[in-house]
C-alpha cells in the first residue's frame, strides 16, 4: 500500500490539533483510527509529517557477530544451528535457530552435505542383492 500524501497528513494533524478527537479525524478523512493515532504521535515526537521509509535493509543483531559466526562454521563445517545458538547464548545473545539459518542464507552461506549428483543409497539392499533375484534357475534347483 502506498503512503498517504503529505497534504492529507497535514490536514489530519491540523484537525486533531484544532481540538477534534482522533476518532472524529479518522471518520472525517476516511482513514483508520490507528493511522491517525500513530501520525499524531509521530508528529508530536519528531515534528515531521513524512512517512517512515518502507522496505530496505533491516538490522540484524547477528551482524556484529559476523566474524565469530564465519569462524565457527570454518572450524567445524557440520556444526548445527542448535550448537551455534547455544554458543551465542553463552556470549549473552539469545537467538533462535531459525534466525541463525535465515542470517546464513541472507549472507550467501550455503552448506550441502552431499555434492550435486551424489545420492545416498538405501541401507536396505546392496546392488548385488538386487541382482540375485534376476538369476535363472538351474536344473539342480528344480
Amino acid at each position: 500500500m502506498k503512503a498517504y500524501s503529505l497534504d492529507l497528513r497535514r490536514r489530519v494533524v491540523s484537525f486533531v490539533e484544532a481540538g477534534n478527537s482522533r476518532h472524529a479525524a479518522a471518520a472525517h478523512f476516511d482513514v483508520s483510527v490507528s493511522f491517525v493515532v500513530k501520525l499524531v504521535s509521530a508528529f508530536r515526537s519528531t515534528g515531521s509529517y513524512a512517512p517512515k521509509p518502507e522496505g530496505g535493509w533491516r538490522y540484524s543483531k547477528l551482524d556484529p557477530h559476523r566474524a565469530f559466526l564465519e569462524r565457527r562454521v570454518a572450524e567445524k563445517t557440520d556444526i548445527t544451528m542448535t550448537e551455534l545458538a547455544g554458543e551465542l547464548a553463552g556470549m549473552g545473545l539469545r537467538i533462535d535457530q531459525a534466525s541463525l539459518s535465515r542470517w546464513y542464507r541472507r549472507n550467501d552461506y550455503r552448506y550441502k552435505k552431499k555434492p550435486f549428483g551424489q545420492r545416498t543409497r538405501s541401507p536396505g539392499r546392496s546392488s548385488s542383492a538386487a541382482r540375485m533375484g534376476d538369476e535363472t534357475p538351474t536344473a539342480d534347483a528344480a
